[in-house]
């Protein structure tokens, strides 16, 4: 496989609408995933090559999960186990659209830019195609749900409030438009309990931070509907 121009942007867009979703990438794999496409494909190579110390020392993780990760990822293709020594690993990292299992022939291209049926909103799963990732990411209003601070495509990633190791659902009620930063710090905690420790870090205000529980009441409440799915 040779090697190409690399349109960072378009590669950060497909990471977050097309490979997180289809893949189910936990926080984890997620982290790992970007680090090695980051110190290989978007700097000119194919290949990386880590120990895991050091892998999980860049992503903040310890040994077990960042392990764990490379495996997964290696098992659904986005990455290439080329030699793995005393030394370390050597992977051949694969671009979003080259992964096989989240390829868009792999979706039903019928569903692509499907909204939900009437009185189908609330067992709908957000995460099945663009159109109903981008309608969470709108409801926030360019804004991460936690922070608040302005989003970018380079940082703007989906979150499960009630975290998929305890069964949260793909459902509107459960998923928001955070920053990647948010994504990654909040892990598996209750959503409560990061707002207050972004709170602790002055990251919000005393208001925002009241403002951001009501919020989350709401969401629970289901009263914070997607826009299209309003109706």
């Amino acid at each position: 496989m040779k090697n190409k121009q690399i349109d960072g942007t378009k590669i950060w867009k497909q990471l977050e609408d097309m490979l997180v979703p289809r893949l189910r990438l936990s926080v984890t794999e997620h982290a790992v995933y970007s680090y090695l496409v980051r110190h290989s494909r978007l700097e000119g190579g194919l290949r990386a090559q880590f120990s895991i110390l050091g892998l999980a020392r860049h992503i903040g993780r310890s040994t077990g999960p960042a392990r764990d990760a490379v495996r997964r990822l290696v098992e659904l293709g986005a990455l290439r186990l080329v030699e793995r020594s005393k030394a370390g690993y050597a992977v051949e990292v694969r671009l979003p659209e080259e992964v096989r299992a989240a390829r868009s022939d792999n979706i039903g291209a019928s569903d692509a830019g499907r909204a939900p049926r009437a009185g189908s909103i609330e067992e709908t799963d957000f995460l099945q195609n663009k159109a109903l990732r981008q309608a969470i990411h709108a409801r926030e209003g360019g804004r991460c749900f936690y922070c608040l601070r302005q989003l970018t495509p380079m940082v703007k990633c989906l979150d499960h409030v009630v975290p998929r190791a305890e069964r949260g659902r793909n459902s509107y009620r459960n998923l928001v438009s955070c920053c990647l930063e948010c994504n990654t710090n909040k892990g598996e905690r209750p959503a409560e309990d990061f707002l207050r420790w972004l709170y602790r870090e002055h990251r919000l205000s005393t208001a925002d931070l009241a403002d951001r529980l009501r919020a989350l009441e709401a969401l629970a409440a289901g009263k914070l509907r997607p826009g299209f799915a309003a109706a």
